[in-house]
C-alpha cells in the first residue's frame, strides 16, 4: 500500500508540474525569491533533526564526544552542499533572463519561454523604479495559491461530537499544499474550480488516561495503567481536493482592458478531497520519577487506507473559515462507525 502511495504522489507531482509549466510569469515571478528561502529553511530543518539524533546517540552512550562531532561536521556539509544544488537551479532561471535583456532578445513588450517551460511577460509599462522584471496582473485565467489551515479535530459518534472521548480543545488539525484555481467562464468571474495537492494532519488526543489499542482486527480505546502526560494519535494524509469556488472580486477596467482578480473580496468554495492515508502513529509521554519519556508507536492501526470526503469554506480576501468532514470511517472494522471531523481557519495566498 506504501508503495502505491508513492507511486500515487510522483503521478500527481508530474502532473501538476506539467499544469505549472503552463503558468504566466505573474504565478512564478513572486515564487522564486520564495522558493530560494524556502530551500535553506527546509534543509536546515532536515540538518536540525539529524543533529538531535547524533546527540541523542551521544547521550545513550553509542558514541562518544569526538564521533558526535565529526558526524554532525560531516552532516553540515552534505546539507550545505544540497542547498546549494537546489539554489542553483533557480539562479539559473533568474540568470537566463537577465540575459535575454542584456542581449535585447526581449523587446518592450516580449513573451519568452524558459528552458523550465515557464513563460514570462516584460512590459516596461508596469514597471516601478528598479525594477527588472515585472509581471501584468490579472490576466491569466487559471492562478495558484498556497494553501495552509488549522484547527480543531474530533470524531463523529453515532451522528454526533457531543460527549467524545476526546479533547476537545486538544485534538488539532492542520493542512498544507498548493491549489490551482482557474476561472470557468472567460468573462465572468464569478465561477473557478479549485484544484491541488495537500497533506492533511489529524490529531486525536484521549481523554481519561486512554490510548489507542490495535486488537487485531479492531483499534479500541483502552485505559493505561501507567500515568500518561500526553496521549496522541495522528494520522497524515495525502490528498487532492477539489472545490467549485464562488468569488465575488468582480471585474476591473483599466487603460481599455479588463482584469479579472481573484481573492479580492468574498469567496465560498464547496467540494470535497479525496486520497491516501500515508502514515499513522500514537505518541505517549510519560513523567516516571521526574524523568520525561517519549514513545513512538507506528502502524497501520486498522486505518482506513483510502480516504475521502466533503469540504467547505467561506471568508473574505485570503481567509476563510474552514470545514471539512470525512466521509470515510476512521477506522476500517471497529463495530461502531467514526468519522473526522475538522473546523477551523484556511488561508490561500496568491
Amino acid at each position: 500500500m506504501k508503495n502505491f502511495t508513492i507511486y500515487l504522489v510522483g503521478t500527481l507531482c508530474l502532473f501538476f508540474a506539467k499544469v505549472q509549466a503552463q503558468e504566466t510569469f505573474e504565478m512564478r515571478v513572486r515564487k522564486i525569491a520564495t522558493n530560494i528561502e524556502n530551500v535553506t529553511k527546509e534543509e536546515k530543518a532536515a540538518l536540525k533533526i539529524e543533529i538531535e539524533a547524533v546527540n541523542v546517540q551521544l547521550e545513550n552512550g553509542t558514541i562518544s564526544k569526538a564521533q558526535a562531532d565529526e558526524q554532525k561536521k560531516n552532516l553540515a556539509e552534505i546539507r550545505a552542499k544540497k542547498i546549494e544544488t537546489r539554489v542553483a537551479d533557480y539562479q539559473k532561471e533568474l540568470s537566463e533572463v537577465v540575459q535575454l535583456k542584456v542581449d535585447g532578445n526581449i523587446k518592450d513588450t516580449d513573451t519568452i519561454k524558459t528552458r523550465t517551460g515557464f513563460t514570462l511577460i516584460w512590459n516596461p509599462k508596469y514597471m516601478k523604479k528598479n525594477d527588472t522584471i515585472n509581471y501584468r496582473r490579472g490576466e491569466a485565467r487559471t492562478t495558484s495559491q498556497f494553501v495552509f489551515a488549522a484547527g480543531i479535530n474530533n470524531l463523529v459518534t453515532d451522528g454526533e461530537v457531543a460527549n467524545s472521548d476526546y479533547r476537545y480543545w486538544g485534538s488539532h488539525f492542520y493542512e498544507w499544499g498548493v491549489t490551482w484555481n482557474t476561472r470557468i467562464a472567460k468573462d465572468n468571474n464569478l465561477l473557478h474550480f479549485k484544484y491541488g495537492l495537500s497533506v492533511m494532519y489529524n490529531n486525536l488526543r484521549p481523554t481519561e488516561n486512554r490510548l489507542f489499542v490495535d486488537n487485531g482486527i479492531t483499534t479500541d480505546l483502552e485505559v493505561n495503567p501507567v500515568h500518561m502526560k500526553d496521549s496522541r494519535f495522528r494520522n497524515v494524509n495525502i490528498v487532492v481536493p477539489m472545490h467549485i469556488e464562488f468569488d465575488f472580486s468582480g471585474k476591473k477596467e483599466k487603460d481599455g482592458k479588463t482584469y479579472f482578480n481573484t481573492h479580492e473580496s468574498f469567496r465560498l468554495g464547496i467540494g470535497g478531497f479525496a486520497g491516501l492515508n500515508f502514515k499513522s502513529k500514537q505518541i505517549i509521554k510519560y513523567d516516571i520519577d521526574g524523568y520525561d519519556s517519549r514513545n513512538v508507536t507506528k502502524g497501520s492501526f486498522n486505518v482506513n487506507d483510502f480516504v475521502y470526503g466533503l469540504s467547505t469554506y467561506i471568508g473574505y480576501e485570503s481567509t476563510s473559515l474552514y470545514l471539512k468532514y470525512d466521509l470515510s470511517p476512521l477506522f476500517k472494522d471497529n463495530a461502531i462507525k467514526q468519522n473526522n471531523i475538522s473546523l477551523g481557519v484556511r488561508f490561500d495566498f496568491n
